[in-house]
This record gives C-alpha cells, structure tokens and sequence, in this order.
C-alpha cells in the first residue's frame, strides 16, 4: 500500500492527509525499519523541497548496479545499487547506496529525454522485513512516467558539494 506517491496526492487535502498516514506508519513501524532508511523518512529535510538535499527535482545523473563478490572463485554474490542525482539546486549530488538489494523493478515506458525529475519517493516494509524504496519520476510532457521499486537491506544517503567552476 503506498501512502504518499502520485495516486495520493490529487489535492492539497490528500497531500496532508497523507503524509499524516505515512508517518503513522513509520513511527508504528520504527522497530523494523532500517536505521537508515527511518533516519532519512523521518529527517525533517527529506520532504522539503526548499532543503538543497531533499531528492525532489533531482536529475538522474547514474545507476551503477554491482554484484561485490567474495569466495574463491568469487561465487558469494550480491547486487547492490548505487544512485546519483544531481540536486534540484544544481549545488550538489545526492548519492543513494543500497548495500544489499533483494528486487528490483525498474520501469521506464520512455526515456528518449531522460527520467526527468524525482518527483515522489517514499519508504515501506516489505512482507519479509525488507526496505522497499518507491521511486517516480516526472518524465516530461506527454511522456509516461517511470517508476522504481527496489528491495534492499537498507538505504544510505551522501551529500556531495559540487565544486564552484569559477
């Protein structure tokens, strides 16, 4: 059930309404939660477009999908991802690491421009105790939307500067 993506947010109301819900589910769900996960969903920041760090209106910049592997014939895999965004405010990138990923489901009915902006996310448990990350993209007009779904055993979030070119 999601709580705060484009279905629930048709009016300000909803918005509210919402938002209200998703954080009753995160604070009844603390205990299960990753740490990093609940840290970011409850982060005062996370959802305010006016904070330089909040992911809205990023601009994918990449995805690196990686399988780490140990064993000796590097047989003990695991995928894991990492995502980097430009921020909305063009001072910064924003890189997402999920260490483990369980799933994944990466939708994009087109992409001839890009992804466009993030525009909505939000963070909810998995039947089997995971993180499952919801992630959709503006597009651009006239284009579907994508969206993202990624299971994984936690999210870390990095804050990067960008350097002054002048």
């Amino acid at each position: 059930m999601s709580f705060i993506l484009s279905a629930q947010r048709r009016t300000a109301k909803d918005c509210s309404v919402a938002f209200g819900q998703y954080r009753e589910y995160l604070h009844q769900n603390k205990s299960k939660f990753p740490a990093g996960a609940f840290a970011l969903a409850t982060a005062d920041w996370y959802y305010d477009p006016g904070d330089h760090r909040c992911l809205h209106d990023g601009w994918l910049e990449n995805i690196t999908i990686s399988e780490p592997a140990l064993g000796d014939r590097n047989e003990k895999r695991v995928t894991s991802f990492r995502i980097r965004l430009l921020a909305a405010y063009h001072d910064g990138y924003i890189e997402l690491l999920y260490p483990r990923v369980f799933s994944y489901m990466l939708t994009s009915p087109t992409c001839k421009r890009g992804q466009g902006d993030w525009l909505f996310d939000e963070f909810r448990l998995s039947p089997l105790g995971h993180l499952i990350h919801e992630i959709e993209w503006a597009g651009f007009p006239g284009d579907q939307c994508s969206r993202w779904i990624v299971e994984a055993s936690d999210v870390v979030f990095h804050w990067i500067p960008r350097r002054s070119t002048g």
